[in-house]
C-alpha cells in the first residue's frame, strides 16, 4: 500500500473498497482472507466494500473466475458490501453491444440476488452512454432487493472530463431507481466532482485517484489538478502541506506517500464540506462555485440545470438563503417550483407589482414585490425563503426573462384583476 488501511482510518476514512478478484487470485492473500477474514487481512475495522474483478475485465477482456464463484468468495471473506461480477460496458459503444452486455449483466445480477447473503449486495447499473439503457437497467434492478446501486462504466467519462455525458447517464439511472435508492458512483475520486455527484443524488463515491495521481506527481485541489514540479507553493493547510514546502516535498524520499496523503486529505475535506452544505441547504451554491473550475464542469452543471424540472420534485421546500450567482441560477429548483405554483395566487381588484419598498400603495388591493428571477410575490413573504434571496443589484438577462415569464403567468391566472407595474430598476440591457 502507499497508505496502509490503518493509516487511512487515522486520516478519517470510515469505509474503504478493495478488489476481491486480486485477493482471490493470490494464494497467500486468499488463504489469509479465508482463514481470518478481510478485515484482519487489511487491518481495517470499518466497513469494507469489495469489487469483483469488473475493472480487470474491462482492461484485459476476461477474468479467470465465474460470477457466483467470486460473489461467494466475497461472502466467505466477510466483506460488508459485495459487488457481483458485472460487465462494465465502456462509453460510446453501439446500442446493440451495450444492450447485449446489459442483458448478460442483468442475468448475473438476478442470480446474485437469489443467493443467501450475509452482507449487503450491490446492483451495478450499466448501459454505456445510452441514457435509455441506463434508465431501463435501473428500473430492472430497483425491485430485486439490492442494498446499494453503483453506476458503473463511467470512469472514462470522468477521465476525459465529459461531465455533460456523466450527468446524462447518472440522472437517467436516478430516474429509473427512484429517490430513495442509495447510489454509488464508481471511480469518482477527484474532489472537484464531489459536489456535482452529490447534486445528482449520489450517496457514495470510491476511487484510488489519491494514490494514482500521487504516483504521477499530481497534486489534487478542488479546482483541478496541478503538477507538483511546476508549483512554487502548497496552497493547503493539511498536515502534509503545513509541514513541508514545495521544495521539501519534491525532494522527500516519501514524496509519493506524502502527496497521496495530501490528495486524500483534500478529498476527505471536500466530502465533509459537501455534507455540511447538504445539512444547511447550500449545496447548490457550492456546486455553482465548483463547476466554474473548468469549462467541462460547467457543461455538466448546465446539463444538470436542464433537469431542474425533475430535481424540483425532489428538492426540499426550505433551506438556507438562495444566492443568485450566474444565469444558471435562474433554473434552480426553487425558481422553477415558484413558477409552477404562481397560479395559486388568487388576486382581485387593483394589483401593484413594484421593486420599490417605499412605493405609494394607496388605492391597491394587493401589493406584490418584484425580484428577479422570481418576479412578483406577496410583499408579506419578502423575508421568507426563497424570496429573501441575495441577488445582484443588476440582474442578468436570464433572471429578467424568468421574472417576466412569471408576471405573464400571474396575469393569465387572474384575468379579473387589473395590474400596474412600477419598476425603479428596469433591465439595463433593454
Amino acid at each position: 500500500y502507499i497508505i496502509p488501511p490503518k493509516e487511512l482510518a487515522l486520516m478519517g476514512a470510515k469505509i474503504i473498497i478493495t478488489n476481491s478478484y486480486i485477493i482471490h487470485q493470490d494464494a497467500l492473500l486468499k488463504a489469509h482472507a479465508l482463514k481470518t477474514g478481510l478485515h484482519d487481512l487489511l487491518g481495517f475495522e470499518g466497513p469494507i466494500m469489495t469489487d469483483s474483478g469488473a475493472f480487470q475485465l474491462s482492461v484485459y477482456g476476461s477474468v479467470e473466475v465465474q460470477p457466483l464463484e467470486i460473489l461467494n468468495f466475497q461472502f466467505a471473506i466477510k466483506s460488508d458490501i459485495c459487488v457481483p461480477l458485472d460487465i462494465p460496458t465502456p462509453p460510446d459503444v453501439s446500442a446493440n453491444r451495450a444492450e447485449s452486455e446489459l442483458l448478460e449483466t442483468e442475468k448475473r445480477l438476478e442470480e446474485a440476488a437469489m443467493q443467501d447473503r450475509p452482507a449487503l449486495l450491490a446492483g451495478p447499473i450499466q448501459g454505456s452512454t445510452h441514457p435509455d439503457l441506463r434508465h431501463r437497467a435501473a428500473r430492472f434492478l430497483r425491485d430485486k432487493g439490492f442494498d446499494v446501486y453503483p453506476v458503473g462504466g463511467v470512469v472514462p467519462l470522468m477521465e476525459a472530463y465529459r461531465f455533460k455525458d456523466l450527468v446524462e447517464v447518472v440522472t437517467a439511472a436516478k430516474k429509473g431507481l427512484g429517490p430513495g435508492a442509495p447510489v454509488h458512483l464508481f471511480g469518482a475520486g477527484h474532489p472537484m466532482v464531489f459536489a456535482l455527484a452529490a447534486a445528482m443524488g449520489c450517496d457514495l463515491f470510491d476511487s484510488a485517484a489519491y494514490a494514482l495521481y500521487a504516483r504521477q506527481g499530481r497534486y489534487l485541489t478542488v479546482l483541478g489538478t496541478w503538477k507538483l514540479e511546476e508549483m512554487s507553493y502548497l496552497p493547503c493547510s493539511c498536515p502534509v502541506c503545513h509541514t513541508h514546502t514545495q521544495k521539501e516535498l519534491m525532494e522527500s524520499s516519501q514524496k509519493i506517500k506524502l502527496l497521496a496523503m495530501h490528495n486524500l486529505y483534500i478529498s476527505l475535506q471536500e466530502m465533509e464540506l459537501v455534507k455540511q452544505c447538504i445539512h444547511e441547504g447550500s449545496l447548490w451554491e457550492l456546486l455553482e462555485s465548483r463547476c466554474r473550475s473548468h469549462p467541462r464542469m460547467l457543461d455538466g452543471y448546465k446539463r444538470l440545470c436542464a433537469e431542474t424540472g425533475w430535481l424540483e420534485r425532489l428538492d426540499t421546500a426550505t433551506k438556507s438563503t438562495l444566492f443568485y450567482l450566474s444565469p444558471q441560477s435562474a433554473s434552480r429548483p426553487e425558481v422553477i417550483r415558484f413558477s409552477r405554483r404562481i397560479d395559486r395566487f388568487s388576486l382581485y381588484g387593483n394589483v401593484l407589482i413594484t421593486d420599490d419598498q417605499q412605493a405609494d400603495v394607496s388605492g391597491y388591493d394587493h401589493v406584490l414585490h418584484f425580484k428577479p428571477p422570481f418576479g412578483p410575490y406577496p410583499a408579506e413573504l419578502s423575508e421568507t425563503y426563497p424570496f429573501n434571496a441575495e441577488v445582484p443589484t443588476e440582474p442578468d438577462e436570464a433572471a429578467w426573462e424568468q421574472a417576466e415569464k412569471n408576471i405573464k403567468l400571474l396575469i393569465e391566472a387572474n384575468p379579473k384583476a387589473s395590474f400596474t407595474i412600477k419598476l425603479m430598476r428596469p433591465p439595463a440591457f433593454r
